[in-house]
């Protein structure tokens, strides 16, 4: 069964050089070529892509949002992104947004059956650049998203109560007195917007805060 490429790229002149490339490759069917992607979720639906040509600036809603849309029903179809610019923050985001890997325009000619048969076969078409920024970006994700801005002193009780010591435990694991220990969990409380132990540890846990 042929394997079917989609194209959404604004500028007519190269996307019908790429619907050329498609076409006479023999090896691939051209399923749609579109200048926007203002119908990109009828067009993937009804059309059923393998692999998805998608360039990244685009007038209306561009193809970072495109992906989203996609991937908000589709997470199997293969996207490249195409781009004019390597190691950039719009790649990066595409790529964060669920694309497959990009390509630079400029090495269309010769790259982009390469790039095409690399997807399908379970690869990212992606340069040494981008990658590390995405490796950076996910440790980025795996860290706190919200500290709450408890002072070392909150984080270290806050720990403390997740290992279900009690007031007096705590009181005495960090030298201090109980009325002290019951001013920084009010503290913590606060921050963190809950209202019980159970809550504040349930969400320090969640979100990784201990």
């Amino acid at each position: 069964m042929p394997i079917k490429i989609q194209i959404y790229e604004d500028n007519q002149q190269l996307r019908e050089s790429v619907s050329a490339l498609i076409s006479l490759s023999g090896e691939f069917v051209l399923t749609g070529s579109f200048g926007d992607v203002t119908r990109v979720e009828d067009q993937v639906k009804s059309l059923r892509p393998d692999v998805i040509l998608m360039d990244i600036d685009m007038p209306g809603m561009n193809g970072i949002q495109a992906v989203q849309n996609i991937r908000s029903f589709d997470r199997i179809v293969h996207i490249i992104m195409l781009t004019v610019f390597d190691d950039n923050q719009h790649v990066l985001d595409a790529i964060c947004a669920g694309a497959s890997g990009y390509l630079l325009k400029k090495y269309l000619p010769e790259k982009l059956m390469d790039a095409i048969r690399e997807v399908l076969s379970g690869g990212a078409p992606m340069s040494p650049g981008i990658a590390r920024m995405v490796i950076s970006k996910l440790q980025h994700f795996s860290e706190p998203a919200n500290n709450y801005q408890l002072t070392p002193r909150e984080k270290e009780i806050l720990a403390s109560l997740a290992k279900g010591n009690s007031y007096k435990l705590i009181a005495a694991q960090f030298s201090i007195s109980i009325d002290t220990v019951r001013t920084h969990i009010k503290h913590i409380y606060e921050k963190l917007q809950v209202r019980s132990q159970t809550e504040a540890v349930s969400k320090a846990i969640n979100e990784k805060l201990v």
